[in-house]
């Protein structure tokens, strides 16, 4: 893997989070700071990092919950849990819930870099079992048990977004934020034509109905489990 990591920090303390933000740009890496989990949905529909360096005591929903998402999300990405929770049954927890790495406050630049450089040599794409849906941004590209569907790169955005979701299940206005444009600028109408779009193209790949499911109210949500892949389709 290239030595330049794409690293998204997830730290609700501000000062914490700009400078730790800085030494991993002062160690080569590009870093993305974001405060908690619902900014973490809100922007990454079109950003794939390498490596998440999570909090755990975060505001809403905590740094646990958001591992186990992301990690059922996207099993190739790295994830290295940093937190003052200490105690054995924390790390444990921390294993379980899908750290690569547990490291505990206060961690200095050197250990951080160490775990980092550690990390980026594990993180390999593995191989996608037969049968299952598998989401390739790098490519655009969906594969399924019948065939490979080619993807826009809005479509690509929408089906990321509703996979890292929690419970794979988000509001009309989130999915319109996807398209890059303000609300005030689209109509519920074109995101409405962009998810029949996409149900298509999963029966395509070989998914049986229902795909994706609208909820009256509130919005929709993705009803197939599509893991996010940078193995090639």
């Amino acid at each position: 893997m290239d030595s330049t990591l794409s690293i998204v920090v997830v730290e609700d303390h501000d000062e914490l989070r700009e400078a730790t933000v800085a030494v991993l740009g002062d160690m080569g890496h590009r870093a993305k700071g974001i405060a908690c989990a619902e900014e973490l949905d809100d922007e990454l529909g079109s950003y794939y990092p390498d490596i998440l360096l999570l909090d755990l005591n975060l505001p809403g929903e905590d740094g646990l919950s958001v591992a186990r998402r992301m990690r059922a999300a996207e099993p190739d990405i790295g994830i290295i849990m940093v937190t003052a929770r200490d105690q054995i049954i924390d790390v444990a927890q921390g294993y379980n819930n899908g750290a690569d790495i547990y490291l505990t406050k206060p961690t200095s630049p050197e250990e951080l870099g160490a775990a980092i450089q550690a990390l980026s040599r594990r993180l390999r794409p593995r191989e996608v079992t037969t049968g299952q849906l598998a989401l390739n941004p790098a490519t655009l590209q969906l594969r399924g048990p019948k065939a490979v569907v080619d993807l826009s790169g809005l479509e690509c955005s929408l089906l990321v977004a509703l996979s890292r979701a929690n419970d794979r299940r988000m509001e009309t206005w989130q999915l319109m934020e996807q398209t890059g444009k303000s609300l005030e600028d689209i109509d519920k109408s074109v995101l409405e034509a962009q998810i029949v779009r996409l149900r298509k193209k999963l029966e395509q790949a070989g998914t049986p109905s229902p795909t994706i499911k609208a909820i009256r109210g509130m919005g929709y949500q993705l009803c197939v489990t599509i893991e996010i892949t940078r193995t090639p389709t």
